[in-house]
């Protein structure tokens, strides 16, 4: 990162060390941006496997609480989450591999979150898990009052409903670098 008194110029992406750090390329096929006011929780949000829908987040303008949570039916981390503060201030990145689920809560006044994805949006091959399943646990930073959810999200199966509909990820076995550090909360 540059920084003068113009403002900053930053590298945010570089294909090759993303490609180092996760173990493969990363084929980018369709890039996203969303602008949400403080409180808006967005997700659980995850695609069919394969072809699944990997994901490069940061967010441009303000802060997000992102989670990123093993839906994988078979993992030894399924059900568990972690979370990452990303603001226009660390300029962090996430990569989320496909079979995990994504979700963030603006915690700034507007945020503005930047995804690169390595697949297409594909309606039918798109689902969620309710962000508020308390078998999840996500550690929320304001109270399920101050969310703000999408009707679609609101009425998304608990993680327990999504597994026995069929519609989560299998674990395929092992990439370590899918695996999630932090357990969920009782």
């Amino acid at each position: 990162m540059h920084a003068d008194d113009r403002g900053i110029f930053l590298e945010w992406y570089r294909f090759d060390l993303l490609e180092e750090w996760v173990g493969h390329a990363f084929d980018l096929r369709q890039a996203n941006m969303s602008s949400s006011v403080r409180g808006v929780l967005r997700g659980i949000h995850y695609a069919d496997v394969p072809p699944g829908q990997a994901k490069y987040v940061t967010a441009v303008h303000g802060s997000v609480i992102d989670y990123i949570v093993d839906l994988r039916v078979g993992s030894p981390t399924f059900g568990q989450w972690d979370s990452v503060e990303l603001n226009d201030q660390d300029r962090r990145a996430v990569y989320i591999p496909e079979g995990l689920g994504h979700a963030f809560v603006a915690t700034s006044e507007t945020a503005v979150v930047s995804y690169l994805v390595n697949d297409v949006y594909r309606p039918g091959a798109e689902h969620a898990v309710n962000p508020l399943d308390p078998a999840i646990g996500l550690e929320l930073p304001f109270a399920p009052s101050e969310l703000v959810l999408s009707a679609k999200d609101g009425a998304a199966p608990s993680l327990e409903e999504a597994r026995a509909e069929g519609s989560l990820p299998v674990w395929n076995g092992g990439n370590p670098h899918a695996s999630i550090r932090r357990e969920k909360t009782e």
